[in-house]
Parts: C-alpha cells; structure tokens; sequence
C-alpha cells in the first residue's frame, strides 16, 4: 500500500497490525514513534487492534523521522504512530507480510487431517468413549480427583501424542506453497530471460493463432527454470501437478491456478529441475527412462515459458 499523508496531520491512531511491516519512505519526512508489545498476549499479533489513545502507551522503542530513502521494520504486535510535521507532506509505501504465517496456522490445516487418518488407519481413535465419562469429565469436575478422570486425560495424552505418525505435514505444506504460487504475481523478465526463453522466439501468426518459430530442444540443449520459485510441484488424488505463476494475473485471483501434469516417469526429472536452479542441465541427463520423456518434458516446460536455455534456440 502507499500512503500519502498531508502536511501536519497523522495517517491513523496508534493502533498494531497482524503483518510484519516494512515501511519505506518515498518523498517528504514523516514522525514515527514505536512501542512494544504492551502484554505478552499481543506480541506477535495475529489480529489487528483497535485504535489506542495517547493513555494507553508507554514511552517509545523508537522514535525516528523517516526521509525519503530510510527504511523502517516492526513486527507484527508493536504499536506504532506516525505524523507529518513542519509543513512537509508524506509518501510512503509500506510492504506488508507474515500475515497468517504462523506455526500455529500450519497445524490448524494440519492437525484436522491428522485426526482424520488416525480414524481410518488405528482402531484406537474409533473405540468408544466411557459411557460415564460425563459424570467426572467438564469444568463442573476439573477439581475432581477420581481416578476415573486421570485415566481418561491420560488416555487423551496418549492419543494426541500418537497425531504426529499421521500428520500429512508434507501435503499441507505443499497446498500452502500452492497457495503462495496462485497468489503471486507473474515474474518480471529481465533482458536475458526474455532472450533465452520462449518470450524471446519470433512469432507468426498460424490459424489465428500466434506460433513461436524456430524453437527445437535437443538431448544436447542445456536448460534450468526460467526463474527461482516460480513453479511447485503438488501431488492432489494420485496425481503430481506442476503449479506456476507465468500466466497469473497482475489482478489477484482474477484466473483460477494454473498447471500442468506431470507424469510419473518424469517425476524425477522435474524435481531434479526445480532443485537444481540455477545450475544448467542437460536435457539428455534429465532421470527419465527414455529419449521421448526427456524431450517431452523439457518441450512442454519451453513452450508454457517455465525453462531457460543456456544459449538461444534461434
């Protein structure tokens, strides 16, 4: 986001966000003052507060004009104000991440899954509850010292200790990069990639269609991803899809995901592809069992402009 602030006036009440900030100043100068977290439960906020008074802070951590050029940080959870003085207006953009980010995030999308398993695969987890258990379990008896109730918290101890054999840890990871990639924007080229890749073939027009000319891999053209982080490589119903951001919007979520399948045999060499950036391969080295995977595989990736070759096709 980028703010504009008018001379002699403040943006917002001091208040903390759920992001962690970076906040870089663009023209003018602007008042910052920082405060830590006032109690333990809002260090590392993972909600935005409410606006704050002048009463409710204590002295500042920091209290710093920005000029255009400095860079300021602050977690997510530190109070902060700032304010236009002397006559002299505010720009600033502020870059905003971490939000959601969380390991406690992470175990909520995996911990439901987790539980789910152990139903189907431990005959533990499907074994009935006491048929008494209400009469000593619940806030009324959580004084209580029957036995009964220290078996059944230690049977939940157990229990909850055996999730972790069946986190799909790896599963949920991969949708959250998923997520990432759909979110991101497309990559900025720079000359040499363009020159390199598919965005750097001439084009004719063929059936209505523009047709790149001239582009023909071989066992012997060298090749990596077009750029770092742009593609992930999930495993969703069996199957292993490749999600990438080249044909993502610059508006957010205005096209669903977009990927490609990857077939088993060539599993390993697009994982060999995605590790080894920025490392130039061979595509006649690439782990698949014959000359057609390889070449399928490495044409496919050129032609949706996810690959890089060492020296141009043309």
């Amino acid at each position: 986001n980028i703010y504009l602030t008018p001379p002699n006036s403040q943006g917002f009440a001091p208040h903390y966000d759920d992001i962690e900030a970076f906040v870089l100043q663009l023209e003018g100068r602007k008042l910052w003052r920082v405060y830590r977290p006032r109690v333990p439960t809002e260090e590392l906020a993972l909600t935005s507060s409410p606006n704050f008074s002048q009463d409710d802070l204590g002295e500042p951590v920091l209290q710093t004009v920005l000029e255009p050029g400095d860079l300021l940080y602050f977690p997510r959870g530190f109070i902060h104000q700032a304010e236009c003085q002397d006559g002299v207006h505010s720009l600033h953009l502020t870059l905003s991440t971490y939000q959601r980010n969380t390991w406690g995030d992470f175990l909520e999308a995996v911990l439901p899954l987790a539980v789910q398993a152990a139903m189907e695969e431990n005959v533990e987890f499907r074994r009935g509850l006491p048929r008494d258990f209400m009469d000593y379990m619940g806030a009324q008896h959580s004084d209580s010292k029957d036995p009964r109730r220290t078996a059944f918290m230690e049977k939940v101890r157990v229990l909850v200790a055996r999730l972790g054999h069946f986190a799909p840890v790896d599963a949920v990871a991969d949708q959250r990069a998923k997520d990432f990639i759909h979110d991101s924007l497309p990559p900025v080229l720079t000359d040499r990639e363009r020159a390199l890749s598919v965005y750097g073939l001439p084009i004719r027009w063929e059936a209505g269609e523009p047709v790149n000319v001239g582009a023909q891999l071989t066992t012997e053209t060298e090749v990596h991803m077009l750029q770092d982080g742009i593609a992930r490589l999930v495993g969703e119903g069996g199957h292993l899809f490749l999600y990438y951001t080249v044909e993502n919007s610059r508006v957010y979520h205005l096209e669903e995901p977009k990927c490609l399948e990857i077939y088993p045999q060539q599993a390993d060499a697009m994982e060999l592809l995605l590790r080894s950036y920025p490392e130039f391969v061979r595509v006649g080295d690439l782990p698949c069992d014959t000359v057609e995977d390889q070449l399928s595989l490495a044409t496919m990736l050129y032609d949706k402009g996810l690959l890089l070759t060492k020296m141009p096709l043309t």
